[in-house]
This record gives C-alpha cells, structure tokens and sequence, in this order.
C-alpha cells in the first residue's frame, strides 16, 4: 500500500490514471475524510518513494478482493 502526503499533494490528478486498480480518488467526494487522515498519519513515517517499483507477482490476484483495507492492513513499513 502507498499513501499520498496530503501536505505535499497538490492535487494535480497525476496519480489517478498512473493507479493500475483506480484506488486513488479526489479527497473531495464524500467519505474520503478517513482516508485522507489515513495518508497524512502514515506519510509521516512511511519512506518516501523516489523510484518506481514493478508491482507485486500477485497484484492482480488482489484487485478483487473484498475489504483489502480493513482485513490486511499493517502499519509496517514496506
């Protein structure tokens, strides 16, 4: 999982198609407040990515599946 620092974005619309499953969406429509929080907690203790990565070999297994959030969450790094 990546997060956006919400102090540094400036809501340019770059990420959005760049998301392979279009889990990136405008922190303006209704319901977006947790994950907005979400993303500032984690970006201040998160790395910073300055590179970009292949995807996981199971990434399109995950597309699918059901409350990614809630069930296989970690607060870890990497």
């Amino acid at each position: 999982m990546l997060v956006i620092n919400p102090e540094e974005c400036i809501d340019c619309g770059v990420c959005q198609p760049e998301c392979p499953i279009d889990a990136i969406s405008p922190d303006t429509l209704p319901g977006m407040e947790k994950w907005v929080e979400m993303n500032a907690q984690y970006a201040k203790v998160w790395p910073n990515l300055n590179y970009r990565k292949d995807a996981p070999a199971d990434a399109a297994a995950w597309e699918t599946v059901p409350n990614k959030y809630p069930a296989h969450f970690s607060p870890e790094k990497g």
